[in-house]
């Protein structure tokens, strides 16, 4: 991966890019692929930067410490950014996309029962017909949900956290 310093001409916003070759830059750039993620403006060219050197294999990544008392190394100053890349607003489209996926995934819960952290239990109790099916959702592990989906219970994960009915305002 190569790490580019990148600026948007018109405001002169400084963001970082990262490309799997410099030919990955210049063909998103030619298609009007990259943005500023603080303006939005596709005017986005590469910042002037200092260059990023590896070390080579057989060098040592600090020097060997002498025999005399070792002082403890002074933390590398982080140079500030104007503005950080996350705070910046999202790209309309991406609002767009955000709000589409909540109210989809509040049409969906409408039908479905909440069942908090005995979801895998009763998950499985509908699978193996120990409990009439009905629609859920709920807590469960990363986990706990491969083990479900290894033992053939569809199962999906959530695109936003579900807040529970006795916390919900």
């Amino acid at each position: 991966m190569i790490v580019y310093d990148l600026e948007c001409r018109g405001a002169r916003h400084r963001f970082e890019g990262w490309f799997k070759s410099s030919d990955d830059f210049v063909r998103q750039q030619q298609g009007g692929l990259l943005c500023c993620p603080q303006c939005g403006t596709g005017d986005v060219s590469k910042a002037l930067q200092a260059p990023r050197l590896a070390r080579k294999g057989n060098q040592r990544s600090d020097p060997v410490p002498s025999s005399r008392a070792v002082s403890k190394p002074e933390p590398h100053p982080v140079a500030p950014r104007e503005t950080p890349v996350a705070s910046a607003p999202l790209p309309p489209q991406a609002v767009e996309l955000i709000r589409k996926l909540a109210k989809m995934q509040s049409e969906a819960l409408k039908d479905s029962r909440y069942v908090g952290k005995s979801f895998v239990d009763d998950a499985r109790a509908m699978h193996y017909g120990e409990r009439e099916a009905e629609v859920i959702h709920g807590e469960a592990s990363v986990e706990q949900a491969q083990e479900l989906i290894e033992e053939g219970i569809a199962v999906a994960p959530l695109p936003f956290a579900v807040v529970p009915p006795e916390q919900a305002n």
